[in-house]
C-alpha cells in the first residue's frame, strides 16, 4: 500500500490522519478512483468509491475529455478550478503534462473573465481574503492557515491585467499565478497562499452588484491603506518565518512606492514590474541573434509608462551599462509614451517612475509619429491599448529596420496591441514579434511562424524557486537580469528560425530550474542565501521540486 502525504505542519498542529469521507474531501491527499483495494480497506473508503481502480494516467485522461467537450473557455477554467478543490496531485499532473493547452485556461487569458465573473462562479474559498476591517486581527487570520507557507501572492485588485479595478473579484489572480508556481517550477502547493487585501473597489458596478463577494466601499487610500499593508506585511512574516511575497497587480500608484518600501528590507518583488522586465529582456536579447549588434545600440520606444514599461526600461538601462553604455546612452535610447504622447521633460505633473525617461524633446502626441521622428528599432506595447499597433504603425517601424521588434506584451487578448498574424503580415513577414496572450502559428508568404508569449510564467517561477531553496533574505535586480540571460540562453536555433523568441512551454520545468540555479548563483555570491551552499547546485534545486504522482 503507498504512504499518504504528511502535511509539514508544527507536531503541535497536526491532526489525526482523515479517513473515509473525510479524506476524501482533503484535496492534498484525495486520490479518488486511484485508491487501492488495500488502501480502501486500510483508509475506511469501503463503499464510497466504485468498484474499479483507475491509475492517475488514465484519471488525467478522463479529466481530458470532459474538458475537451466542454463549450467555452470560462467553462473549462470552472472543471478545473474544481479539479483543483478535490484533487490537487491530479490537477497539477493534467496541468503539467498539458501546459500548452491548460496554462491559458487557468491563467491568461482566461482569468481575466474569470475575474469579472468571479462573483457567480466562487465555489470554495481558495487562499485567504484579508479585509480593511480585519484591522489589528491580520496575524490571527494568517494563523488559521494550516499549511507552512513559504510563498505568498497576494494583490488588492486594483489593476488586474489590463482590466482595471475588480476588487475582490481579483483573488483569481492569485490563485492561478501560485498554480502555475508549482506546476512550473515545483513548488509545492502546501507552501503556497494565495491572498486578497480587500480595501474596497472604486468600480461602480461591482459595488452594485448583487453577486459582488467584497467590502461594498469605496477603496482605503492614504496611511490607513498603507497601514493595512504594513501589518499584512509583518504579520505574514511573524505567521510563515522566511516566506517570499510578491506583489500582484497593484495599481501603478501603490506598486512602484511598495516595492520600493520594502524590496531592500525582506524578501519581496513585484512580477509585474520586474518579471515582466525579465522576460521582455529574454526576448531582446533573442531577438539580437537575429538583427545582429549589441542591446546597448538598440533605441527602444514604449507604449505605456506605467510599471511594466518602467520595469522593463529600468533593466534594458542595467543591461546596457553592463555592455559598456553610460547611463545618460542607455536613458537617451529608452522613450516612454503613455496617454498624452511622448514623454518629455517640459510636460508638468509626471510621476516619479516617468521622470528618469523624460527627454529633452519637443512633444509628439501620438505613437506613430513618435516612431517617425525617433525611428525606433524595437517597440514594446504595454499599455494595454487593444489594436494600438495599427497597421500604419507596424509598417512605420519595419519601414525603418530590417527585422524590427515588436512586442505587444499587454493581455488578455482583448487589450492586445496587435495579433501575431496582423504583426507578419504589415511588416512583411519580417517582425521578430513576441505577445502577451497566446496566438496560434501564422502561415504567410510560404512561411510558418511560431509566436510564442512573452509570459512572465518563463521567469517568475524559477526566480520564486531559487530564492526559497537558498532562503534568500531579498530578492534583487541581479537575479532578474540572470534570470533573463538564462531564459534567452535557452532559446535553441530552430525556436529562432520558426520566429520563436522563447523556448517551447512543454520545457517550462527545465527553464525554471535553470532560472532557480542562476538566482541562486547570485544569492550565494551576494551573501544573501541563508541555506548552506550544496556541493551540486542543479541537483539540490531539482530536488526541491514537487513532482505530483501518487
Amino acid at each position: 500500500m503507498s504512504v499518504l502525504p504528511v502535511r509539514a505542519r508544527p507536531s503541535s498542529q497536526l491532526p489525526e490522519s482523515p479517513r473515509g469521507l473525510a479524506l476524501l474531501r482533503d484535496p492534498m491527499l484525495n486520490k479518488g478512483t486511484a485508491f487501492t483495494e488495500a488502501e480502501r480497506d486500510a483508509l475506511g473508503l469501503r463503499g464510497f468509491l466504485p468498484a474499479h481502480v483507475l491509475s492517475m494516467p488514465e484519471q488525467v485522461e478522463r479529466v481530458l475529455v470532459n474538458l475537451r467537450g466542454l463549450p467555452n473557455d470560462l467553462e473549462k477554467y470552472i472543471a478545473l478550478n474544481s479539479l483543483h478543490d478535490r484533487n490537487e496531485a491530479l490537477f497539477f499532473r493534467v496541468v503539467c503534462d498539458n501546459i500548452d493547452e491548460i496554462q491559458p485556461l487557468i491563467y491568461t487569458p482566461t482569468v481575466g473573465l474569470a475575474c469579472q465573473r468571479y462573483g457567480l462562479i466562487f465555489q470554495r474559498p481558495r487562499g485567504m481574503f484579508i479585509s480593511a476591517n480585519d484591522r489589528g486581527r491580520i496575524a490571527e487570520l494568517l494563523g488559521n492557515w494550516p499549511y507552512p507557507a513559504k510563498l505568498i501572492v497576494v494583490t488588492d485588485g486594483e489593476r488586474i491585467l489590463g482590466l482595471g479595478d475588480l476588487g475582490a473579484h481579483g483573488m483569481g489572480i492569485p490563485v492561478g499565478k501560485l498554480s502555475l508556481y508549482s506546476a512550473c517550477a515545483g513548488i509545492h502547493p502546501e507552501h503556497c497562499l494565495p491572498v486578497m487585501l480587500d480595501v474596497g473597489t472604486n468600480n461602480e458596478d461591482f459595488l452594485h452588484d448583487p453577486y459582488y463577494i467584497g467590502m461594498r466601499q469605496k477603496r482605503l487610500s492614504g496611511a490607513a491603506y498603507d497601514e493595512l499593508v504594513d501589518e499584512f506585511i509583518t504579520a505574514a512574516r511573524e505567521t510563515f518565518p522566511g516566506v517570499l511575497i510578491q506583489f500582484e497587480d497593484f495599481a501603478n500608484h501603490s506598486a512602484f512606492r511598495l516595492l520600493h518600501k520594502y524590496r531592500d528590507k525582506i524578501n519581496v518583488f513585484n512580477d509585474d514590474i520586474q518579471g515582466t522586465a525579465a522576460v521582455a529582456l529574454a526576448g531582446l536579447f533573442s531577438a539580437l541573434r537575429v538583427t545582429g549588434g549589441k542591446l546597448a545600440d538598440q533605441k527602444v520606444l514604449f507604449l505605456g509608462a506605467g510599471e511594466a514599461a518602467t520595469g522593463i526600461a529600468d533593466l534594458v538601462v542595467s543591461a546596457m551599462m553592463a555592455e559598456g553604455a553610460s547611463e545618460a546612452e542607455a536613458l537617451r535610447r529608452t522613450w516612454l509614451v503613455d496617454s498624452r504622447g511622448l514623454v518629455v521633460k517640459n510636460r508638468a505633473g509626471l510621476t516619479d517612475h516617468k521622470l528618469r525617461y523624460a527627454h529633452d524633446h519637443a512633444p509628439i502626441g501620438d505613437f506613430l509619429t513618435a516612431i517617425q521622428t525617433l525611428k525606433p528599432t524595437a517597440i514594446i506595447g504595454v499599455a494595454a491599448v487593444g489594436g494600438a499597433f495599427t497597421p500604419e504603425v507596424l509598417q512605420a517601424v519595419a519601414g525603418i529596420n530590417e527585422r524590427p521588434i515588436v512586442f505587444a506584451l499587454s493581455n488578455p487578448t482583448s487589450k492586445a496591441e496587435c495579433s501575431a498574424e496582423e504583426a507578419y503580415r504589415h511588416t512583411g513577414g519580417r517582425a521578430l514579434f513576441a505577445c502577451g496572450s497566446p496566438y496560434d502559428p501564422v502561415k504567410f508568404d510560404g512561411r510558418t511562424f511560431v509566436p510564442r508569449q512573452g509570459n512572465n510564467s518563463y521567469i517568475f517561477p524559477g526566480v520564486g524557486l531559487g530564492a526559497i531553496a537558498t532562503g534568500a533574505r531579498l530578492v534583487t535586480d541581479e537575479m532578474f537580469m540572470a534570470a533573463a540571460h538564462t531564459l534567452a540562453y535557452l532559446v535553441n536555433k530552430d525556436d529562432i528560425e520558426q520566429g520563436s523568441l522563447f523556448p517551447a512551454l512543454p520545457r517550462i520545468r527545465e527553464v525554471s530550474a535553470h532560472i532557480a540555479v542562476a538566482v541562486a548563483e547570485v544569492a550565494y555570491k551576494r551573501g544573501l542565501a541563508t541555506v548552506p551552499a550544496p556541493n551540486d547546485l542543479m541537483a539540490f534545486v531539482q530536488s526541491q521540486m514537487y513532482d505530483p504522482h501518487y
